[in-house]
């Protein structure tokens, strides 16, 4: 998998300089083009930290806690790899569209989901959720919870423990979930 990855990513550079380098760099100082980068920054800037804070709690909450409903949270964190893209974008456009759950309302009071940046960065931050959130749990799983008591029972805060003794062991785990997200 890995070969044919490299293989792919050789063929996009390939045919992106097959004209020159001249040729390539010109076509991104194109409008659309920047427009297009400057679209894929601005939703990767707000889905990437959205899926940082979402996915760290509910790792943290399923790696901590033993709790009713966890199994339905692991399926939901899970969603997006189980469902198919085409059928995500067509609830997407069942939920948010013209004749949608929502769409005639959110039409009346003046706001666009679908095919605007709210809609682009719902739709990202959906299908990246679990990236952060399954790096995380079984890091979190195996590192039990012995630090955090220990703390605790020091006198540290739930916010202070988190911040010194939780994301200090994560942080590798979460660095690879966020790069995983944004890649």
């Amino acid at each position: 998998a890995r070969h044919a990855a490299v293989v792919r990513c050789d063929l996009v550079f390939t045919q992106a300089l097959a004209k020159g380098l001249v040729i390539f760099l010109h076509a991104l100082r194109d409008v659309d083009a920047l427009a297009a980068m400057r679209m894929t920054l601005t939703v990767a800037v707000i889905s990437v930290p959205l899926n940082t804070v979402f996915g760290t709690a509910a790792a943290w909450v399923i790696a901590k806690y033993e709790f009713r409903g966890k199994g339905f949270l692991l399926t939901l964190i899970d969603l997006p790899f189980a469902v198919s893209p085409v059928i995500s974008g067509l609830i997407f456009v069942l939920v948010f569209g013209a004749r949608g759950w929502f769409g005639p309302w959110l039409g009346e009071h003046g706001y666009k989901v679908i095919f605007a940046l709210p809609g682009m960065i719902l739709a990202t931050t959906f299908i990246t959720f679990p990236f952060i959130a399954r790096e995380l749990i079984p890091l979190m799983q195996s590192q039990g919870r012995d630090d955090e008591e220990a703390a605790l029972s020091l006198g540290a805060g739930g916010w202070r423990t988190f911040w010194m003794v939780t994301l200090p062991n994560v942080r590798w785990g979460m660095l690879y979930g966020i790069w995983l997200c944004n890649a």
